[in-house]
């Protein structure tokens, strides 16, 4: 009897994020050109992904935007999204936010 072998194992969306994450810290653009993925996309994939890593012992590194205005920082902002614009001067300069695997 021949047996066909399986497939070769493809990554999933989830490890090559983790892949890109763990090269160095990534914009949200930067992960979603890397993975192939939509922006929309790889923000569901970083929500589980933060938890996956949580439990490993090591956790997503953030790195907040800040106003290129005033350089206001957005230090409490839970959401991973780019925000809209500053609080302190209404600026809508902002700089993205970066991920990365600590």
């Amino acid at each position: 009897m021949n047996r066909i072998p399986p497939p070769a194992r493809v990554q999933t969306a989830r490890e090559r994020l983790g892949q890109v994450l763990g090269a160095g810290p990534a914009t949200l653009r930067e992960l979603s050109q890397a993975a192939g993925l939509s922006e929309r996309e790889v923000l569901s994939h970083l929500l589980h992904l933060q938890k996956s890593l949580r439990s490993q012992g090591r956790r997503l590194e953030i790195t907040p935007s800040t106003c290129l205005d005033c350089c206001f920082t957005f230090q409490k902002r839970d959401r991973l999204t780019r925000p809209g614009k500053c609080p302190v001067c209404r600026s809508t300069r902002l700089s993205d936010p970066l991920f990365a695997v600590g």
